[in-house]
């Protein structure tokens, strides 16, 4: 049992409950597309585009036989270090702050949220700062709801934008307005300028583990491919569905101004982050399953953690505050 010391109540967050972060009014306004933003869209288009290429690849050499035992545990050792990096470092820790921990466990889950090639920190945190700011509405990176149109037209649109299409055609939020806090981080700061360093080592431990595993050189390549590149793909899509499907399919259990919803099928692989409205009518809590059968494995780490000491001040929702939020039925 978590020791209660390590639990935030729910006092600390106002009626929104957003994290704080500057207060924000209208949208700013769009900026040109500078050369850093320009290399960075093609960035996303390579490391968007070669790993379904490799998957193909994978598929090949499965049909004749040469997908092993040891490559889909690679996969799995580093999907879900990698994954809870996003989920319980970028996410629940730097962007919503649900917890408190200390600076060598600050920087280690956000080395392995950069390993999982999301982008930097800084600038995934004011992204999705921004998207909670005018969620669903002008403004929101990647809502599937704004400006596509109507009908099943409309639909697919918005669903391809939320998707994968705002990492080409959205401005990115502006840093210094939506994550000025870990612009003065040191530990994130660091991080944040090594990103490829992570990168690559996120690459180089599959590889390694491969290479251990079975002995051969060839153990190490198709541990690369299926737990870097594979597992790469896998992530990606995955976080990419919540920012689409989890605001277009599912349950709306409370009443939030926007159309996210919870997705129970995607929450294994997402590591309970389909939980999306249990999400946002409370973003700072650091659990979003918030019922006993809503499995959350993101939750359960940040629960150890704080039973270890590596977290503290874990943001807890209680049942009577979820109350006047439930959706009338």
């Amino acid at each position: 049992m978590v020791d209660t010391a390590t639990i935030r109540p729910d006092t600390r967050a106002s009626a929104s409950d957003v994290p704080p972060v500057p207060a924000v009014t209208p949208p700013p306004e769009a900026q040109p597309l500078s050369d850093f933003d320009l290399a960075t869209r093609i960035a996303n288009g390579v490391v968007l585009g070669l790993p379904p290429l490799l998957l193909c690849f994978g598929a090949w050499l499965t049909w004749r036989h040469q997908l092993h035992w040891s490559d889909v545990i690679v996969a799995v050792i580093c999907y879900v270090p990698t994954g809870l990096g996003i989920t319980v470092g970028y996410h629940r820790l730097l962007t919503h702050r649900s917890f408190r921990c200390g600076r060598w466990t600050r920087g280690i889950l956000a080395a392995l949220g950069s390993a999982a090639v999301e982008g930097p920190p800084v600038e995934w945190v004011a992204n999705h700062r921004k998207h909670h700011a005018f969620s669903d509405q002008e403004g929101d990176p990647h809502s599937p709801h704004v400006g596509h149109g109507d009908g099943w037209r409309g639909a697919v649109e918005g669903l391809v934008h939320a998707h994968l299409g705002w990492l080409f055609h959205s401005e990115f939020a502006n840093e210094e307005r939506y994550a000025s806090d870990l612009l003065a981080d040191p530990v994130i700061r660091f991080v944040d300028r090594t990103f490829v360093l992570w990168v690559l080592v996120g690459l180089a431990v599959p590889f390694g583990l491969g290479l251990a595993l079975t002995g051969r050189l060839s153990g190490g390549l198709t541990a690369l491919l299926w737990g870097g590149a594979v597992r790469i793909m896998l992530l990606h899509h995955v976080t990419f569905a919540i920012n689409s499907l989890c605001h277009f399919y599912g349950r709306r259990r409370f009443d939030t101004e926007d159309e996210s919803r919870n997705l129970p099928w995607l929450a294994p692989l997402s590591l309970g982050e389909a939980w999306h409205n249990n999400h946002h009518a409370f973003p700072t809590s650091a659990a979003h399953g918030l019922r006993w059968w809503e499995l959350d494995v993101s939750a359960m780490v940040i629960r150890a953690m704080a039973a270890t000491g590596l977290a503290t001040d874990v943001v807890h929702i209680s049942r009577q505050r979820q109350a006047p939020k439930l959706a009338r039925q």
